[in-house]
């Protein structure tokens, strides 16, 4: 076990570098030029010369390059081009929200998505499964933007239930603050829920209908061992290992649908920094971002790798 996981961390480490190299160069390749923000055409030449060299965009490209992966050893992710803060500090001051949008996403999914497909598989081919299959297949189609858009729009602007922008309303404090937090939190997360629970359930279901017919169950129902414990006891916990591999998978999609919804949303994370970095040519930041989301990513498959041989005792990595 401990071999497989030293393995996956390299690999994990590799697929980083190779994640900040192609980054590097997207970026640079991006239209606009990140020199057109840092200077002023009133500058005189002198000084136009020394900003660009503070932020090494004088050197060649292989030079910035190599200059930046140093700075990502010793832990330095450079400077913000926009507002001259160490990128460290602007991720700081916007990884919490997005961490809190999808931590409450990924809880709510799965308190959903179990029972829907469980439920969905014990009652298969029944009125029951067909909608909650036809609807998974649906909310599993839907574009984020439109969805966030559709809920903002209901139930913020038509119906005015919830705030329409932000993460917390200015100058509350107290109850009153994590009260607001929750407000402003809600359709944000509802957009992701819908579209994340689609896969789960859908996935589940299948898991679970092929689990059920295994010879095991029929055996365990032959002796009289009552349905919920032949459910959950029995099928549950042998369906939800390739479920599990998926939940991994998912945080991926769940990342790239965080940066829509925060757009929408105006939800102050991660995703919503994309945004506003690619706007600015923020290369910086732009960078150190995507490093803390492919980290996040790949420190999710690993930790799903390990709880392989919790759920199943059969399951043993060399």
């Amino acid at each position: 076990m401990s071999r497989y996981l030293v393995r996956r961390l390299l690999r994990g480490l590799l697929t980083v570098l190779v994640s900040i190299t192609i980054t590097f160069l997207i970026l640079r390749l991006m239209p606009g030029n990140p020199a057109d923000i840092l200077v002023d055409p009133r500058m005189t030449a002198e000084v136009r010369s020394r900003i660009l060299a503070d932020f090494g965009l004088d050197r060649p490209l292989y030079q910035q390059y190599f200059v930046y992966i140093g700075n990502l050893v010793q832990g330095n992710l450079g400077v913000s081009f926009r507002s001259a803060r160490p990128v460290l500090q602007v991720i700081r001051g916007r990884i919490g929200w997005t961490l809190l949008l999808m931590g409450t996403t990924f809880v709510v999914t799965f308190l959903l998505g179990v029972p829907l497909g469980v439920l969905a598989a014990v009652k298969r081919n029944s009125f029951l499964d067909r909608l909650i299959t036809g609807l998974s297949i649906i909310g599993n189609a839907v574009f984020i933007p439109w969805l966030a858009i559709s809920l903002l729009y209901f139930l913020g602007y038509i119906i005015p239930v919830f705030p329409i922008g932000g993460a917390v309303a200015l100058n509350v404090t107290g109850w009153a603050r994590w009260q607001s937090i929750a407000m402003h939190l809600a359709l944000p997360v509802a957009s992701l829920t819908l579209i994340n629970l689609a896969r789960y359930v859908l996935f589940l279901r299948s898991s679970m209908v092929e689990i059920l017919a295994e010879d095991f169950v029929r055996t365990a129902r032959a002796k009289g061992v009552r349905q919920g414990q032949v459910v959950y006891k029995h099928a549950l916990r042998n369906a939800f290992l390739p479920t599990l591999t998926m939940m991994g998978l998912q945080l991926g999609y769940m990342v790239g649908g965080a940066i829509l919804t925060e757009t929408v949303f105006a939800y102050p994370g991660l995703g919503r920094l994309i945004y506003e970095s690619v706007q600015q040519h923020d290369y910086p930041v732009l960078q150190g971002t995507f490093i803390v989301l492919a980290i996040t990513v790949i420190a999710a498959n690993i930790l799903t790798d390990a709880a392989y041989s919790i759920l199943d005792p059969r399951v043993r990595f060399d």
